[in-house]
């Protein structure tokens, strides 16, 4: 009897006393509320915040869209925040453990808030739209990942702060390791001024063609704070050193006003000068009434007959096209071919290709040269030379005959 008062004693000491100063009540209660609002997180995104969007739908802007989708992720938490908070207050924990729970309960708060301004930053971002007139769009949006690093920062100073954790001294230690860092990390601070003078100078934006000699050529991806991405036209992803872009000729093929056309066509010498005349006036009437190349003042546009080459008469044709895309300006450059290979056909002319005329003064007569053998050396002249061939002719075949 007096052990099952015992146990019994021992049951109610648990049951008041569980864990933490809380009772086993109140420790069940608090789970279970803290459970509670893991489900209510569940209804509050499908509803409230399905509500918002649906709402923010209706209007004309997407400003208001935009924000609701940002905030989504940290409205998802605040459930969370205030389940713990309500547990904490349900179990009424006491003495040390009550102010860890506290300033848990803060460190979420804090979390959540600076993670709803650090979403909301990007959204917002049209607020610096007209930085885009004085910068590129790639600089303004290195200028909002770094508001973004500067909120984030703030956040993680306030929650060690909660804790107690000095940041002055973090500060002081990691500007000594920063000053080490930069030593052994030349290279990167290299590449990071060199993207930044590469944006402040506009050498060229996301979606340019550029090529730089004896690096890459290709399409920009992406212009990252140490490099950047260029797609080659082998669709191949090359990453290039903001160094290498920032110290060599950057040719910017998206800058292009103009594409250019320029041809050396070569006639035959045959061609007469109002032949040459006829081709020179159609071709170039050809390029100033065509739709498909800039005008003079605009550009600079010549059809001249330039040089006398090896085997032909040379025309130089220099014009530009309106347009900049590579394959609208290869159809214009086709188009023109054609005309080109009718004006000449219309002259009655031809087009030279490489060739090489031999002059030939006299040619060596049919007979062949007598063979005269040097003087002494005993060989018989070339008559004598006949004859002993005819008489051993003559003496074989008595031979024969015999």
């Amino acid at each position: 009897m007096d052990s099952l008062i015992e146990f019994w004693a021992i049951v109610v000491d648990v049951w008041s006393n569980a864990a933490f100063g809380a009772s086993f009540g109140r420790i069940v209660i608090g789970v279970g509320a803290f459970a509670l609002f893991l489900v209510v997180r569940h209804l509050f995104a499908r509803f409230v915040i399905g509500w918002l969007k649906r709402l923010a739908a209706k209007t004309t802007t997407e400003i208001d869209d935009r924000t609701i989708d940002a905030l989504d992720k940290p409205l998802r938490f605040v459930p969370i925040v205030f389940g713990f908070f309500i547990a904490t207050e349900v179990l009424e924990l006491q003495g040390s453990i009550d102010l860890i729970a506290g300033k848990i309960t803060r460190s979420l708060v804090t979390l959540t808030l600076f993670w709803g301004v650090v979403s909301l930053v990007e959204p917002l971002s049209f607020l610096l739209g007209r930085l885009k007139d004085l910068f590129s769009q790639t600089m303004v949006s290195w200028f909002v990942k770094a508001i973004k690093i500067l909120f984030m920062f703030i956040g993680v100073a306030a929650i060690l702060d909660l804790w107690g954790i000095k940041i002055g001294p973090i500060l002081a230690g990691l500007g000594l390791f920063g000053l080490a860092g930069a030593l052994a990390a030349q290279d990167l601070l290299k590449n990071l001024l060199s993207g930044v003078l590469v944006l402040a100078e506009r050498r060229f934006q996301v979606g340019d063609w550029i090529r730089v000699d004896g690096v890459v050529e290709g399409t920009v991806e992406t212009i990252g704070f140490r490099s950047t991405a260029v797609r080659q036209f082998d669709k191949a992803l090359v990453q290039v050193p903001n160094a290498a872009l920032a110290d060599n000729a950057v040719i910017n093929f998206s800058k292009m006003t103009h594409r250019r056309i320029y041809w050396k066509i070569g006639v035959v010498y045959g061609t007469t000068v109002d032949q040459l005349r006829y081709i020179r006036d159609e071709i170039e009437a050809y390029i100033l009434n065509g739709d498909d190349f800039a005008k003079p003042p605009e550009v600079s546009t010549f059809v001249r007959i330039d040089s006398f080459g090896d085997s032909s008469i040379d025309i130089m044709l220099y014009c530009f096209t309106k347009t900049t895309v590579w394959g609208e300006w290869l159809a214009a450059k086709e188009r023109l071919a054609y005309r080109v290979k009718e004006i000449v056909g219309e002259a009655k002319s031809e087009f030279a290709f490489p060739s090489t005329s031999l002059y030939v003064e006299s040619y060596p007569s049919d007979q062949p040269e007598a063979f005269r053998p040097p003087a002494g050396s005993g060989l018989k002249t070339g008559a004598a030379i006949v004859e002993s061939a005819g008489s051993t002719v003559d003496a074989s075949g008595d031979g024969d005959g015999s």
